[in-house]
């Protein structure tokens, strides 16, 4: 997500209204907040380190029963013929190829010939940002929510304003907002949503910098909710 993204949701915070309120022409738990778009693979290097949901492609020769393709399971691992669950997120796929070759040759094979190759890979990342303890790009799993969201950046700020809380995402195409109330949803008197892959989370307060409040002067109020 570019500085340009992240501003506009920060500063719009900031100039809809005072702190412990809720406000602001974004509205609260719309009905059509739905997942958003896929996100687009990213760029791989050979230092790339796996996640839960990558695909990879493992090629042992001569022994067709351990080759195929695996998808890393959401404990960060993928099951193989012989060896079982082997730990493969946070590796390189070099390091997977390695440590293979090293099970296989000191258990079954002599000299195994081992190829691990990356087929798919997906996005794993969120931006927490605003009047949090500490802003910044957070891992994301399946089933994560907007509470532990900010409980991965250390909980709101001294100055924040839970009951604004905006989560930014792209939906059909389009750049999406939408507002929350952390006390109510604590509370458990409003459901905590879903938190997706590439969405940026804003909370409003007194931590704005000023680069991007500057991004806000070039742009109209009314592209909230519309592409911009």
């Amino acid at each position: 997500m570019s500085l340009k993204w992240l501003g506009i949701g920060t500063t719009i915070l900031m100039v809809a209204g005072c702190a412990g309120q809720r406000g602001g022409d974004i509205p609260y738990n719309p009905a059509g907040f739905v997942a958003p778009d896929a996100a687009p693979l990213p760029a791989l290097t050979t230092d790339y380190r796996m996640g839960s949901g990558d695909v990879v492609s493992i090629r042992v020769f001569r022994v067709d029963s351990m080759s195929g393709d695996q998808t890393i399971d959401t404990a960060g691992r993928i099951n193989l013929p012989l060896l079982g669950l082997v730990p493969a997120a946070g590796r390189t796929t070099s390091e997977l190829e390695a440590d293979l070759r090293r099970q296989l040759g000191t258990r079954y094979l002599n000299d195994p010939q081992v190829a691990v190759s990356l087929k798919s890979a997906v996005q794993k990342t969120i931006t927490v940002d605003g009047s949090v303890t500490q802003p910044g790009l957070y891992p994301v799993q399946a089933g994560s929510t907007l509470i532990t969201a900010i409980a991965m950046a250390r909980g709101t700020a001294e100055g924040a304003n839970p009951r604004r809380v905006v989560v930014f995402r792209r939906v059909n195409g389009q750049r999406m907002a939408a507002a929350f109330d952390l006390s109510t949803i604590r509370k458990g008197e409003e459901p905590d949503p879903t938190i997706y892959a590439e969405d940026v989370i804003v909370v409003d307060g007194s931590r704005t910098s000023q680069a991007m409040k500057s991004v806000l002067q070039s742009l109209p109020f009314v592209s909230i909710f519309r592409p911009f």
